[in-house]
């Protein structure tokens, strides 16, 4: 979903998972993503910049950043865990009944722009909700779930690539239903979705919130499973692609897609609403922002192009995982 851990508050549950153990977890998992992006890189590496809210007692959270490295142009993945006494109006306005509950939220997102016009961005985020009149480890909260997913934003399409990356979707899910990969997969499309546009971000993925409904360890055990699939998923896309020749062409159309991901955090990310609005660190959250963007007034692709291709033929909804590849763009 969102680039931070957020949005709206789902279910009642009476049997909260521990936040200790969603926390320990989610850090390894952090760890994980950064050695993996650093070894794809080569050469660059992340700057950890730990951090607190002003007041010490509602959370804070480690941001690393990679930039300027010679595949990873920004890579950030950051990590939060922060608390409030009171929800903010963009995670209540789904569910009124919980509007001045204190409230815990921890997650890890990430973000990667990379240098290459032809490895895609790149989202991912799992988190943790909680909200209740005591958030302590043995309380049980008025309200708990699980979010996250992921999601591919290329600026030239490879159908190899989109199914391979829908294929780790779907098979991440099946162990815990057949529902729910194409549930999973129509809510990422319907999410990511350029309403002032009438576009799709990108070619989608998998995408949940207010999930709790196999309980605490089986719904925690499906959050590991998304987090896990993205990291076996997108590196061997960035391998295929990261020495892909480009032109500067291809490097504008690249700065132009790009303005369509800023847009779209800027304007309809619940995610980025939430972190704002509950006073959370702006630089953590604005950090899925890309380095360098630009916007042309009234731009249109050349018919038949390969920028026009993206368009037609990749910036829809279409049953990736169930499609053969052909190994051609």
């Amino acid at each position: 979903m969102t680039e931070n851990p957020s949005s709206a508050p789902g279910g009642q549950s009476a049997a909260a998972p521990g936040v200790a153990s969603v926390r320990a977890w989610l850090l390894d998992f952090q760890a994980r993503v950064c050695a993996a992006l650093e070894a794809g890189d080569g050469s660059a590496r992340f700057s950890t910049d730990a951090w607190t809210r002003p007041d010490p007692a509602t959370g804070g959270g480690d941001t690393r950043v990679l930039a300027d490295g010679p595949v990873f142009e920004k890579a950030g993945v950051a990590f939060s865990h922060v608390r409030g006494d009171r929800l903010p109006a963009s995670a209540t306005a789904q569910r009124p009944a919980l509007a001045g509950l204190p409230w815990e939220a921890l997650g890890v997102s990430i973000v990667i722009h990379p240098r290459n016009p032809h490895v895609p961005i790149s989202h991912a985020n799992v988190r943790f909700f909680r909200a209740g009149p005591d958030t302590g480890e043995a309380a049980a909260p008025a309200a708990w779930w699980f979010g996250g997913g992921f999601d591919l934003t290329p600026c030239y399409g490879y159908e190899e690539d989109a199914i391979a990356w829908h294929r780790a979707a779907r098979d991440a899910l099946a162990p815990f239903g057949e529902a729910l990969y194409p549930r999973f997969k129509k809510a990422c499309d319907e999410y990511f979705f350029l309403k002032h546009r009438g576009e799709p971000r990108g070619i989608g993925g998998v995408f949940f919130d207010d999930f709790n409904e196999l309980g605490a360890e089986r719904s925690f055990a499906l959050l590991r499973a998304v987090g896990d699939a993205w990291l076996s998923a997108y590196p061997p896309i960035v391998a295929r692609r990261k020495h892909t020749p480009h032109t500067e062409r291809e490097r504008r159309f690249q700065l132009y897609r790009r303005g369509r991901y800023a847009e779209f955090n800027l304007v309809w990310d619940r995610g980025t609403a939430f972190g704002l609005q509950s006073g959370g660190r702006t630089e953590s959250i604005l950090m899925s922002l890309p380095p360098l963007v630009r916007w042309d007034y009234d731009w249109h692709p050349e018919p038949g192009s390969p920028e026009a291709r993206l368009h037609t033929d990749f910036l829809r909804p279409r049953d990736w995982a169930g499609m053969e590849s052909t190994k051609a763009r």
